[in-house]
């Protein structure tokens, strides 16, 4: 099943309509504490479907995206009385549309549910691709299931809750899907001033955003193929995220991101001739836009470790990367031994004034 994505700034509408097309034997809304500050009060408010619906409460948090809180909201829709034709609403940033998406999808072996993504890193990454699940034995996203939402509501409205950091995080995934297009896509996003947005000039960037997501998605749902594409810049960025949790200053995974495209791009220079230029500009607008994370020739072989262990490796110790022969040309299951990722770590920490 395809996933039907609606681009809107009026939600509440868009939110009503829907449900009373479904016909559900009951509305179910799972919020987060932050979300039921700021963002449900206005749904009540203005939808007739959330102001009739039974509200699941979970605390805000990743640490919070567990078998306990998923194990609670099973509970509440059992409690509520749902049956296989209620319909849950997933109103919150990426955990709340992992985990309410798992819950739905395995309640009574599967209920109706939809995304109302209210981050920018949930509109473009969690809300779209039926990747659901929990984290589980201090592993991410170690136990779930891939299951389409029946509808996903993408809005711009929500954002002005966030701070820069949240919104810069949502963005670097949108650069990255960017890369994946081409030219023309990369420079109309590094020239955007994120930090005077417009709600609906950011909507329509949005929607071109998760169109390249969702079209990859269709062509390979269960991720055997051209679906790995979406990793890009992921493989350095998960060994970086580890790297900061363990020095206890973690670091938001979009910023992860956008510094471990840096290091694709410096391999896909060193391995696939991605034009020079491109990279320094690219590396030079990081910098400028998110910082950097000091490392030294002493973290590398606990960035390699990490990088042995990342999903997308076929066969134990080798680490495979997404690359790009220029932007909007990538290249998947990408073999990279250790001396070449050293080599280009160094070269990393030199574009990133390290």
């Amino acid at each position: 099943m395809d996933t039907r994505v609606i681009f809107t700034n009026q939600v509440e509408e868009a939110i009503d309509s829907a449900v009373e097309a479904m016909a559900p034997a009951g509305v179910y809304v799972l919020v987060d504490t932050n979300t039921a500050k700021y963002v449900l009060p206005r749904l009540q408010t203005g939808s007739k479907a959330i102001a009739a619906a039974k509200v699941l409460m979970m605390s805000a948090g990743e640490e919070n995206k567990n078998l306990e809180t998923l194990a609670r909201v099973w509970t509440g829709l059992g409690d509520g009385e749902a049956t296989r034709r209620s319909v849950m609403i997933n109103v919150g940033g990426g955990v709340v549309t992992d985990l309410g998406a798992f819950a739905a999808a395995t309640f009574k072996r599967g209920i109706r549910f939809i995304n109302v993504p209210t981050t920018l890193l949930g509109a473009v990454d969690a809300s779209v691709g039926g990747k659901t699940g929990i984290d589980f034995n201090n592993l991410k996203n170690e136990v779930g299931v891939i299951r389409q939402a029946d509808l996903v509501i993408v809005s711009t409205t929500f954002f002005r809750t966030l701070d820069s950091q949240q919104m810069l995080s949502g963005y670097a995934e949108m650069v990255k899907h960017a890369a994946l297009t081409g030219p023309e896509a990369v420079s109309r996003l590094l020239r955007y001033n994120l930090a005077d947005y417009d709600d609906d000039q950011l909507l329509r960037l949005l929607c071109e955003s998760v169109e390249v997501k969702r079209s990859v998605v269709d062509k390979d749902l269960n991720d055997n193929g051209v679906r790995r594409t979406l990793n890009l810049g992921h493989t350095t960025a998960h060994a970086l995220e580890a790297l900061a949790l363990k020095r206890g200053a973690p670091i938001a995974h979009g910023y992860a991101v956008a510094m471990g495209m840096v290091v694709t791009l410096v391999l896909s220079r060193m391995l696939k001739g991605f034009p020079s230029e491109r990279l320094h500009s690219f590396a030079h607008w990081v910098r400028e836009t998110y910082g950097t994370m000091a490392i030294t020739c002493d973290d590398y072989p606990e960035l390699l470790q990490a990088m042995t262990h990342d999903k997308k490796n076929h066969r134990a110790g080798e680490v495979m990367f997404v690359l790009l022969k220029d932007w909007g040309q990538p290249e998947i299951d990408q073999s990279v031994d250790a001396k070449t990722i050293e080599a280009a770590l160094d070269i990393y920490r030199d574009l990133m004034g390290i």
